[in-house]
């Protein structure tokens, strides 16, 4: 008879690696292969069958020649871990706590943007699986599904709002207010995408997801937004496309079936295409500085992160502006082509702030990258691409599996080292070469 898949559907807090590898083991036997590959290339492959071309070249793509996502591989080729010997390890665990929230493994799931186009849960896929497996979430503010909704299927379990600094300061106010009330635990601060990077995959394709109402839940659930496109309703008529082709007929079907409402009326409706020329007019602030962070303090009382710090003096000027932690993110090599991995820029902004939580993303695709990162001083670990595969291959499950998988590998590999716990993992267990 059959197992039932309901038994996987929650990852047990300890023995998770002995307790997956049974469990797929033991469907080996009977003539059933994993639905989502444990292999990250091999799921990775997948995927691009899966998708359309637009779909994962958005979720793939990075900056230019992406020469950053290669480099953000290849740091961790660069660290070996060193194990140890003759240590007792039946007993260990992988749990953790951070911004006061306990955590089944200091592992977090990454925002990634426009989810929807992966699989249709989008969000509330991303989020069942961090629930499920007992990790957080780090929700965007480019989500596809509004953080209310997300919240909603989490209970009470990790999440963190990550925040794109809109260019009016009421509506970035709304959304850390909407963040706070809904029981996020933190506002993370992406530094990195003051504007988009070069990105030749979209660029190629003439695709931009927002420009077409993807991606933009956060924005059309929020009052000041909708206040803001009203009133570009009530201002001069904009002009409009002559002869529109098909491809512009298609674009505004899915602007009406991503905005709030039935279709049928979002497409007799101008508010859609309002919505989208609001939002690029609002979504990016090129001239944030250090001082305006001031006013996000003094706005909430949540932790404040500040993501996508390379360099040690911004890690302490950080500090400074009294930011409750920090990601070293290269923004999984989607904005700047050549630029540095983030595990290299790792120890030294570790080693800038050592009294402040140090979080690092870019290039993650298994428990052993986990442990290489810990090792290195990072607080947590951020997994990106990876989930929003196994999303697009079988759902919430799928991405649930992609993450009990990496939670499996880093329990495994922390016993193989000779580690009860996280902390046990320093720097004498890795070498740089």
């Amino acid at each position: 008879m059959a197992r039932d898949r309901d038994l996987l559907d929650v990852v047990p807090a300890t023995g998770v690696g002995r307790w997956t590898q049974s469990l797929i083991y033991l469907d080996g036997a009977m003539g059933r292969r994993p639905t989502v590959p444990v292999d990250p290339a091999r799921l990775e492959a997948a995927a691009r069958r899966r998708l359309d071309r637009r779909a994962f070249g958005y979720l793939a793509g990075g900056a230019g020649s992406e020469s950053t996502v290669r480099a953000n591989r290849e740091a961790f080729d660069r660290v070996r871990l060193v194990p140890r010997r003759l240590v007792d390890v039946r007993e260990r665990t992988t749990a953790t706590e951070l911004f006061g929230a306990r955590m089944s493994a200091p592992v977090y799931l990454a925002p990634i943007g426009v989810l929807e186009l992966a699989h249709r849960e989008a969000d509330v896929g991303a989020a069942r699986a961090a629930a499920a497996t007992g990790v957080p979430l780090m929700v965007s503010t480019q989500a596809s599904r509004p953080m209310e909704e997300v919240a909603g299927v989490m209970g009470d379990h990790p999440r963190w709002y990550q925040l794109y600094w809109s260019s009016d300061d009421e509506l970035m106010a709304s959304l850390v207010r909407r963040a706070e009330a809904a029981g996020y635990g933190a506002v993370v601060v992406t530094l990195d995408t003051h504007m988009l990077g070069w990105r030749p995959r979209d660029l190629d394709q003439g695709f931009l997801p927002f420009a077409q109402g993807l991606g933009l839940a956060q924005y059309t659930s929020d009052p000041v937004f909708r206040r803001l496109v009203e009133q570009r309703l009530a201002g001069p008529a904009e002009p409009r496309a002559v002869r529109p082709g098909p491809g512009a007929l298609a674009t505004l079907l899915r602007m009406s079936r991503a905005h709030p409402g039935r279709t049928l009326d979002n497409l007799r409706s101008p508010v859609p295409r309002a919505a989208v020329a609001t939002f690029l007019d609002v979504f990016s602030r090129p001239t944030l500085t250090w001082d305006d962070l001031a006013v996000l303090r003094e706005l909430t009382r949540l932790p404040v992160v500040l993501k996508g710090v390379m360099h040690p003096d911004d890690a302490r000027r950080a500090v400074d502006a009294g930011a409750d932690g920090i990601v070293v993110s290269n923004h999984g090599g989607r904005q700047i082509d050549g630029e540095l991995a983030a595990l290299d820029a790792l120890p030294d902004v570790v080693a800038a702030v050592p009294d402040l939580p140090v979080l690092v993303e870019g290039g993650v695709r298994g428990g052993a990258d986990v442990a290489k990162a810990l090792a290195l001083g990072a607080r947590a670990v951020g997994l990106g691409r990876p989930y929003a595969y196994g999303l697009a291959l079988d759902g919430w499950r799928g991405a649930r599996d992609v993450i009990r998988n990496v939670l499996a590998e880093l329990d495994l590999t922390m016993g193989l080292l000779g580690c009860r716990t996280v902390e046990d993992l320093r720097d004498d267990r890795v070498r740089r070469t």
